[in-house]
């Protein structure tokens, strides 16, 4: 009945018109299947008394879901093919298992704002960062926008073994030391390495009549030039945005930063 109010009110003249449903405040313990609209996009069913979701199986098209204000204790199975969902009110229900619920919420790539606040699961001391890891495509998570930090301390405590590999990728190179005369560089020495005073008549590689040095530090100094220098670049990852914030265009593109490293 109250969906046939709804009906009325807005003036639908048939199912596959109806974009919007709202059914918030009715006291509904349950709903129907909704399966009739099937260009349904927009559904509010707060403030009711609702503990399943076995109507919204077929409703593909969802892009907005108010579900806070019920007494819903598990989502599995009822949510993951809403692939299109963009906004999803759960709060103030009564979800206890973290896992369950974010495994759920997996497959839905557009979701960009969740609320889960008021439910037990939210007093797990990693419920914020463990929702922003494995839902990435979130921004803002119980009325409080997702920050970068939030991200990197989020990887660091779900992934640890990326987080370390993401902070130690680097990319190497042989360096032509001839090109680089008698200094030795380095992104944190800025001395010249000591030139050395090389003997007339002295030829590296010749193992016959060879002019000994004066010092024998230049002897040292003098054989580590013939070594070979390699080069390591890093850049810092986390200003590289992934390929579902390319789509998405959640991050902006910054100017790559790269951190040089040479060493013999």
């Amino acid at each position: 009945q109250a969906i046939e109010n709804q009906l009325k009110i807005c003036g639908y003249k048939s199912n596959v018109d109806v974009v919007a449903l709202y059914l918030a405040r009715q006291g509904l313990k349950s709903i129907p299947s909704l399966s009739q609209f099937p260009r349904l996009r927009y559904l509010w069913i707060n403030n009711n008394k609702i503990q399943d979701l076995n109507f919204l199986v077929k409703n593909y098209c969802l892009t907005e879901l108010y579900l806070n204000n019920n007494e819903l204790t598990d989502i599995s199975g009822a949510l993951k093919h809403l692939c299109s969902l963009q906004i999803l009110f759960l709060h103030n229900n009564e979800l206890k298992k973290l896992g369950k619920t974010v495994k759920e919420l997996k497959g839905m790539i557009s979701l960009q704002t969740l609320n889960l606040f008021q439910n037990p699961l939210a007093y797990d001391p990693d419920y914020r960062l463990y929702v922003i890891y494995f839902l990435p495509s979130v921004q803002l998570l119980d009325r409080k926008l997702v920050t970068q930090r939030e991200r990197e301390s989020a990887l660091h405590l779900c992934n640890p073994k990326r987080a370390w590999v993401m902070q130690s990728v680097a990319f190497g190179k042989r360096v032509d030391t001839s090109s680089l005369g008698t200094t030795v560089g380095s992104s944190r020495c800025t001395q010249p390495a000591r030139r050395p005073i090389m003997p007339s008549g002295h030829e590296f590689g010749n193992n016959t009549n060879k002019v000994p040095f004066e010092d024998p530090k230049d002897a040292v100094l003098a054989r580590a030039t013939t070594r070979s220098l390699m080069e390591f670049s890093s850049v810092d990852w986390n200003k590289v945005a992934t390929c579902q914030e390319r789509r998405l265009k959640n991050k902006a593109e910054e100017p790559l930063e790269k951190l040089t490293v040479q060493f013999r």
